[in-house]
């Protein structure tokens, strides 16, 4: 055990923090991470306009329509956003001007994404004449090509001023002025670049990434039970390794995260059964069934610890318990540790692809309905698996019941943990 923790350190630890610290691939990772605020609340209205209870719902039924915008403009256009996001936070790790490189984004993205469509005879009571654009097209199902876009404008905005292929303005001249004319020129290369490509060329960046890769979102974030064990896996693996799993995995596996999770919510707007959803494997199926307390399940080694002989297992199950509840778990990772630590390290992997696999049975057996909603993570796990299954009793009892199966995974780990960590301490009383 020894010699592959050593091996893990010597050659997978590099690569990975490598990969982790990569300028686009950390550039990605923050754009879509900053869509959550817009996402989150979106997924709010989605359950307000499905509470399970009559009276209500008769209430709520003649402002549908109007009810139902927040979701449009949020989890409807989150590619839109994305572009943003990450275009700026490129931007930003080249030191240069944020917004100018995000709106350039935006632009590239419309322009490659966006074919306006020309009303000639307005249809009475739905539309007038005139040129429209589908915002679908802005959905997460357009997120690859958000990625690529903004990645193009930001690279060709830097090659150009690096190059002095810009307008310069003299000195004196207030910051936001000059920036302006700055980007005048790779303004105008970025609009014949993408314009050429989708209008001369007829060549769809979104749809032909969506083609190649979305044969991976179903292994990935889809209903592949072996994608779901593989993600798991790799998130705990690298945590293990002393590494924030989900900043290694986000960059690959988010965006068909994010997918996944729009076209649940898109179809059960639509009226589709939460049990016959797109996707099982989305990330709040991880978040709320598996990673109770936080990747790993800890909360069941935290409650351990809490009734530990030893006395340090035993205080910092203490100050782990309440940031446990919320699925905040770096104080037990690192304090007990879990990070290099074979002992805990293989229930923390194990524990976490047991529960999954039940879970994945569970659901695909109309058990426990699909997630249809997305809160944030530090809702208390019953509850929010309650609530993101539009409201399924038995969501909350399998979270219950997961904690119960890693508790059982843990314990005998842990009881030789705390034999190794009463001898300290045996060891220590007597030193002094």
């Amino acid at each position: 055990m020894d010699k592959l923790v050593e091996l893990l350190e010597s050659k997978v630890l590099p690569v990975a923090t490598k990969i982790g610290s990569q300028r686009h691939m950390t550039a990605i990772r923050k754009g879509i991470i900053a869509t959550l605020p817009l996402t989150i609340v979106g997924s709010f209205f989605t359950i307000l306009l499905n509470i399970p209870i009559d009276s209500v719902a008769a209430i709520i039924e003649p402002y549908k329509s109007i009810l139902d915008v927040p979701f449009r403009f949020t989890v409807g256009i989150l590619s839109l956003y994305a572009t943003f996001g990450i275009s700026s936070s490129l931007a930003k790790s080249y030191k240069m001007d944020s917004m100018t490189s995000g709106l350039l984004a935006v632009l590239a993205f419309l322009i490659s994404t966006v074919v306006p469509t020309q009303v000639l005879d307005p249809v009475d009571k739905v539309i007038e004449a005139g040129r429209y654009i589908n915002i679908a097209s802005l959905s997460s199902a357009s997120l690859f090509g958000a990625i690529v876009t903004s990645i193009i404008s930001v690279e060709i905005y830097r090659f150009m001023k690096e190059k002095n292929i810009t307008i310069k303005m003299p000195e004196g001249v207030p910051p936001e002025v000059s920036n302006s004319f700055v980007a005048l020129l790779p303004t105008a290369v970025i609009i014949l670049f993408f314009w050429t490509i989708r209008y001369v060329l007829g060549f769809d960046i979104s749809s032909f990434l969506s083609t190649i890769l979305m044969p991976l979102k179903g292994v990935l974030a889809g209903n592949s039970l072996f994608g779901g064990l593989l993600t798991v896996f790799l998130i705990t693996f690298f945590w293990v390794l002393g590494i924030h799993g989900p900043a290694i995995m986000g960059p690959v596996i988010r965006p068909f995260w994010d997918i996944s999770i729009a076209e649940n919510m898109d179809a059960f707007q639509a009226g589709t059964n939460a049990h016959q959803l797109p996707n099982i494997f989305t990330e709040q199926f991880l978040q709320w069934f598996v990673w109770i307390g936080g990747a790993g399940a800890t909360l069941s080694l935290v409650v351990l610890f809490l009734f530990s002989k030893s006395e340090y297992l035993r205080s910092l199950g203490k100050l782990s318990l309440l940031p446990g509840l919320f699925n905040i778990n770096e104080p037990i990772i690192f304090g007990a540790p879990i990070v290099m630590n074979p002992i805990l390290g293989l229930p923390f992997i194990l524990a976490p692809l047991v529960t999954t696999t039940l879970s994945y049975i569970l659901t695909v057996t109309n058990v426990v309905p699909m997630m249809t909603a997305r809160l944030p993570f530090t809702v208390i796990s019953p509850i929010a698996a309650w609530i993101s299954t539009n409201w399924s009793i038995m969501a909350g009892i399998l979270v219950i019941i997961n904690f119960f199966i890693s508790l059982a995974i843990y314990y005998p780990f842990f009881k030789v943990f705390e034999k190794q960590q009463l001898a300290r301490e045996r060891e220590a009383a007597e030193m002094n």
